[in-house]
């Protein structure tokens, strides 16, 4: 099993549209939103290419936004860990 966790930026929730559309996808397993971090469970990956989109709403309005942290790792081997950092919030 696979787990992709994305911190939100601050003052940022995920829509429960974009929430729905990960959930309806065959790969992803589970969704949890614990603590500003999303949680995406997958199965299992494979050399196919993947690409998640997370809409995000606004809920307060927030200076100097730092750019959000985004770690895919193994379930069961997290040491193996590949992380990213968002630039920001597309229009």
């Amino acid at each position: 099993m696979v787990i992709i966790e994305v911190s939100l930026l601050s003052g940022f929730n995920i829509t429960s549209q974009s929430r729905t559309l990960l959930e309806n996808r065959t790969i992803v397993k589970k969704i949890e939103v614990k603590a500003n971090v999303v949680y995406i469970y997958l199965e299992k990956l494979n050399d196919e290419s993947q690409t998640f989109i997370l809409q995000l709403e606004r809920i307060i309005q927030v200076k100097n936004l730092k750019p959000a942290i985004i770690k895919i790792y193994d379930y069961y081997q997290p040491g193996e860990l590949q992380v990213s950092y968002s630039s920001g919030v597309g229009s």
